[in-house]
């Protein structure tokens, strides 16, 4: 849709359907433990970033668009399924953070199907990178891989820590806002 090429692909081929469908159905009639659960979804999340990150990588070349708006739609359509879903479900969108690596993945792959796109063997990078995104947020997720969160901006000096004071003075409570 943001490249403005057509049809979306999900209202044109009716397989889109068909898997939604299958998927629903074998939900509702496979009874797992919510361990389980937490561990497939998990490995389906992965691959499922590993999908998109491809097709919107995909499509943004074959609309004639170069290499980084490749990455850059293939990053969104990758991570925008993914907070779409999480946001329905009630959840905080895992692009949010605190998971394991989850838009890297997506820029990652992205990345390897635009390369691979540009070597002139795009089925290699189909399959190469839904295996890296398997194997790079699986392992974020096992060890605990996350990118740095914000600078700490608390003054360290005391001339920092006075020109703060002046600046947010404490309420009467003695608590700063």
């Amino acid at each position: 849709m943001l490249l403005q090429h057509g049809t979306p692909v999900a209202l044109t081929d009716y397989a889109y359907l068909s898997t939604a469908v299958a998927g629903s159905v074998m939900v509702f009639l496979i009874k797992l433990s919510e361990q389980s659960w937490n561990r497939l979804f998990t490995a389906l999340d992965a691959a499922v970033i590993g999908f998109w990150a491809v097709a919107g990588a995909n499509k943004t070349l074959a609309a004639g668009l170069g290499w980084l708006p490749a990455v850059l739609l293939g990053t969104v359509t990758a991570v925008g399924g993914g907070a779409l879903r999480d946001v329905i479900l009630g959840r905080v969108p895992a692009v949010f953070g605190g998971n394991g690596l989850y838009a890297t993945v997506a820029v990652a792959v992205a990345g390897v199907m635009v390369v691979c796109s540009y070597l002139g063997v795009p089925q290699v990078g189909i399959g190469l990178g839904i295996a890296l995104a398997l194997v790079f947020r699986l392992t974020a997720v096992h060890y605990g891989w996350n990118l740095p969160t914000g600078l700490d901006w608390r003054p360290r000096s005391k001339v920092a820590s006075t020109v703060r004071r002046h600046i947010n003075p404490p309420t009467r409570n003695g608590e700063e806002e």
